[in-house]
């Protein structure tokens, strides 16, 4: 059994790979001998989880042949997070399961009827096999003095994030930025200032995270770049001491769903090796490479993560959907902020 890699993109090759050309997404495949009757399933991701599923994929591949006498191919796309849910619905991308970085990008696949409704209670800790949060990445010594969410306000410090109108990690810095000032006495009107000041410290806006690291890690464009605490491990891990990691004292609980999607694999006959391949992502074996990756595994005592104060989407809005709707809907805080800028 080997290993095809699909697409131009690839970033975890070293951050001395400046010639790294960056994609709308990349494909990773789970290839078996020729002549078999693989089945195939496609995983619709969001950006940084590439290296997660290179090393999940290849484990569940094997323990599923190994339990059912089945090959199965698993084929992998990543893009800016809510990109990824809009595609599916339009139909440009075909989607087995989904693996995303909002509940809301999920949950939109269920609004337009290729989900079932109740999709969160069939799996596991109601389908989130790990959390992660949004932290500051640095250039080396921190010469900026960046401590804390006030401090990216500072004159002429450069801020790195994604567009929160196409990626989960740009929605979740909004949203993280925005309860740092109200979970700590702040109004809403003082939030809002806050949110709109930080935008005037960012210039041009990736499509999704792995975009905004390219651009903070191999370009160095940027004073502090604001990112999903796995990315920021991996990014500061291959900058060979370049980078550093900043955990500010209070941040957003980030919680990535996963679901299979109804309409497709009732089409194709994969429901049952869909559900197999998302309640692997519980087991043990795949908890421990979750977390060695950087993500927050829900099973406890796996692995120690820097401890900080993260604040639920229910600190600030009522659940995902109302959050959605306050900041993210059509007039909602962002476009309010962000005004005219391509969506």
């Amino acid at each position: 059994m080997t290993i095809q890699r699909l697409g131009l993109n690839r970033f975890a090759l070293s951050l001395g790979a400046v010639g790294a050309v960056v994609v709308a997404f990349s494909l990773i495949v789970v290839k078996n001998a020729p002549g078999d009757t693989s089945k195939e399933l496609v995983n619709v991701s969001y950006d940084p989880t590439r290296e997660l599923y290179q090393r999940l994929n290849p484990l569940f591949v094997a323990s599923y042949e190994k339990a059912t006498g089945q090959h199965l191919a698993i084929v992998q796309s990543h893009g800016g997070s809510s990109w990824q849910a809009r595609k599916i619905i339009s139909g440009e991308q075909q989607a087995d399961v989904v693996t995303l970085g909002l509940f809301t990008d999920i949950d939109s696949l269920r609004k337009r009827g290729l989900i079932a409704a109740g999709w969160a209670d069939r799996l596991p800790n109601h389908s989130l096999p790990y959390t992660s949060t949004i932290v500051f990445v640095v250039r080396k010594d921190n010469p900026r003095g960046i401590k804390d969410w006030p401090d990216l306000l500072t004159p002429g410090v450069e801020i790195v994030t994604p567009n929160p109108r196409t990626s989960g990690n740009g929605k979740l810095a909004a949203l993280a930025a925005w309860a740092a000032v109200v979970t700590r006495g702040g109004t809403d009107t003082e939030a809002r200032a806050y949110l709109a000041s930080l935008y005037r410290h960012v210039s041009d806006m990736d499509e999704g995270a792995r975009g905004a690291a390219i651009r903070f890690a191999l370009q160095e464009i940027g004073d502090v770049h604001l990112t999903w605490e796995n990315e920021a491990i991996r990014e500061v891990a291959e900058s060979n001491g370049k980078l550093e990691i900043v955990y500010p004292p209070v941040s957003i609980l980030a919680e990535p769903y996963v679901a299979w999607v109804d309409s497709t694999v009732a089409r194709d006959g994969n429901l049952a090796p869909a559900k197999a391949y998302l309640n692997f992502l519980f087991t043990d074996a795949a908890q421990a490479a979750i977390a060695h990756l950087g993500y927050r595994p829900y099973k406890s005592g796996i692995w120690t993560f820097p401890s900080l104060t993260l604040v639920p989407i229910t600190a600030i809005a009522r659940d995902w959907d109302g959050a959605n709707e306050k900041f993210f809907a059509e007039n909602g805080v962002i476009d309010s902020i962000l005004g005219s800028q391509p969506k």
